[in-house]
This record gives structure tokens, C-alpha cells and sequence, in this order.
């Protein structure tokens, strides 16, 4: 198992691919910006999938964005957990764990809007994505402090939970609509499957750690 395709590992190096993926993210968002059509093509839209096989905006779909601020916390918050991720897995592994993550999630909200007939709806955003780099960082780093509001201090784990429980009752309620909570909760879910699968790492026993989180894998 250990040297199945799934199980491989990538050799070491680190280039920075969170500055890349910052950078594709701020062209796409200039591209819309100055061509807004251009959404049509890059968000994920059920029904132009399904009618005219735009299979590419399960990709496309995190890299596009709806407005500044949609953009800008987002790229913050790969910025700030996707470096220190980078750094620990190395830039493949990184570049990989963020692109699956967030085509699964893609791909998973495509089937939930497809069965309950929302094929109108444009799914955009590295939500997805960011938040299977939240997961990660909890399970690398699972002592690190987050402040929120740059005042209360969280730990990462905990963060990650009360973002799951915020999700799911966002989701129930529809307390706030035109946010694809499902979206964000399967980049977690993705995230755990990827720590399990091809990592071998139990993200709960990280979580349960008082050590650094997390293990290098050889």
C-alpha cells in the first residue's frame, strides 16, 4: 500500500506555489472584472455543465470570485494557513492536496444542486479550498493559536470545529443564503479523506496531540 500510486510521495521542495495560486486567483478576479460575462465561463454553473459539458468550471470555479472582499479573505486566508502547509508537506504535495480538495467539493456541490434541481445556481469561490487549508493547518499544527477579531485566541482544532458546527447549522437554517455552506463543509471532508488516504494520518489522533501535530511522511 505504502508504494501504491495513491500512496507515493512527492520529493521534497518548496517554490512558494501559495504565491502562484494568489496570482491566478487575482487574474481570474481582473478578468471579471473587466469582462463580467467571463463569470459564465469560470464559476461552476450546474446547467451550463450539464447542457453544454463546461466540465472545466469544476476546476475554474475556485479560482473566481465575486467581489473584493470575497477575494481578498480568501487570499488571506491562503496566505496565512497555506504557506505554513506549503512548508510543511512541500509544494507538490500542497499544490495537489489544494486542487483535488477543491474540484471534489466542486463536483460534490454539482451533484447536490443537480438532485435537488438548482441547476441555475453559480457556485464561485476557493472557499472550498481554503477550508481543507484551515483543516490541514489544525492537523499540522493543532497548538497554534488563532485569533479572532485579532483578539480572542483560538486553537486551531477548536477553530475547525466551530466552523463545522457554524456550517451545519448555516445550512439547516439557510441562515445565510448565497453562501454555499455544503461547499465549504465537503473541503473539510475532502481534506480528512486526503489525510487518511493518501497521507496515512488520523486527523482526530493529531487533533488529540499536545506535540506539533501531524507527521512526516518518509
Amino acid at each position: 500500500m505504502k508504494n501504491s500510486i495513491i500512496n507515493r510521495p512527492f520529493p521534497y521542495t518548496f517554490s512558494s506555489v501559495t504565491f502562484y495560486l494568489i496570482g491566478i486567483n487575482i487574474i481570474f478576479y481582473m478578468i471579471s472584472y473587466i469582462y463580467p460575462r467571463s463569470v459564465f465561463y469560470t464559476a461552476m454553473i450546474p446547467g451550463l455543465v450539464i447542457q453544454k459539458f463546461y466540465i472545466w468550471q469544476f476546476v475554474t470555479y475556485m479560482f473566481t470570485h465575486g467581489g473584493f472582499s470575497h477575494i481578498l479573505f480568501n487570499m488571506l486566508g491562503l496566505f496565512f494557513f497555506g504557506m505554513q502547509v506549503e512548508r510543511r508537506v512541500g509544494s507538490h504535495e500542497f499544490l495537489l492536496f489544494y486542487l483535488l480538495t477543491g474540484t471534489l467539493a466542486g463536483i460534490f456541490s454539482f451533484i447536490i444542486y443537480y438532485l435537488t434541481g438548482s441547476y441555475n445556481v453559480i457556485l464561485l469561490g476557493a472557499s472550498g479550498s481554503i477550508f481543507a487549508v484551515l483543516f490541514a493547518f489544525a492537523v499540522y499544527f493543532p497548538n497554534a493559536k488563532i485569533y479572532i477579531m485579532g483578539i480572542f485566541p483560538v486553537k486551531a482544532p477548536i477553530l475547525v470545529i466551530g466552523y463545522t458546527v457554524i456550517e451545519l447549522f448555516s445550512q439547516i437554517t439557510s441562515a445565510r443564503m448565497g453562501v454555499a455552506h455544503l461547499t465549504h463543509l465537503a473541503g473539510f471532508g475532502f481534506a480528512y479523506l486526503y489525510f487518511v488516504i493518501r497521507l496515512g494520518i488520523n486527523p482526530i489522533e493529531s487533533f488529540k496531540r499536545h506535540g506539533s501535530g501531524g507527521v512526516w511522511r518518509n
